[in-house]
């Protein structure tokens, strides 16, 4: 049996497709999709495409970042309060550590929440185990414009 990486309850990542060249996430186990923080989302139904904004680092709002990415879905997520919400499904890649794979993630405005990122069970299933007491076991970006 291949021996798995260990990640901590948050991890630095990056999702090039995107343009984001570093985004803390938290690593949730109890999300099965990856959901990342979105506003001003724009769905163009000719090309299958959405536009949005994001917010990629905490606590700050005066940085922006303009995403496009094609739909995959359109789906129904409960929350963690239980609250349903119908989110567009993008595929883009993520990069943790030395590693780059494709991944899903939901669409939501998360503002209001200290990570601008889950990174959900499916995706990191089968690659890595996760310790909840540790943080940022793959390594920590320094981040130049803070």
């Amino acid at each position: 049996m291949e021996k798995l990486s260990i990640l901590g309850w948050r991890e630095w990542v990056s999702l090039p497709d995107l343009g984001i060249d570093t985004i803390k996430c938290k690593v949730d186990t109890g999300a099965r999709t990856s959901a990342l923080h979105a506003f001003f989302i724009d769905y163009n139904a000719n090309q299958n495409l959405v536009n949005f904004k994001m917010h990629p680092i905490q606590n700050r709002i005066d940085i922006e970042q303009h995403c496009v990415a094609p739909v995959l879905d359109q789906r129904i997520v409960t929350d963690s309060g239980g609250h349903k919400e119908s989110r567009f499904v993008i595929q883009t890649r993520l990069h943790l550590g030395d590693d780059s794979w494709p991944i899903e993630v939901t669409l939501t405005d998360r503002d209001n929440m200290r990570f601008r990122m889950l990174l959900g069970r499916t995706a990191i299933n089968k690659r890595f185990l996760v310790n909840p007491s540790a943080s940022y076991l793959i390594g920590k970006f320094k981040r130049t414009n803070k």
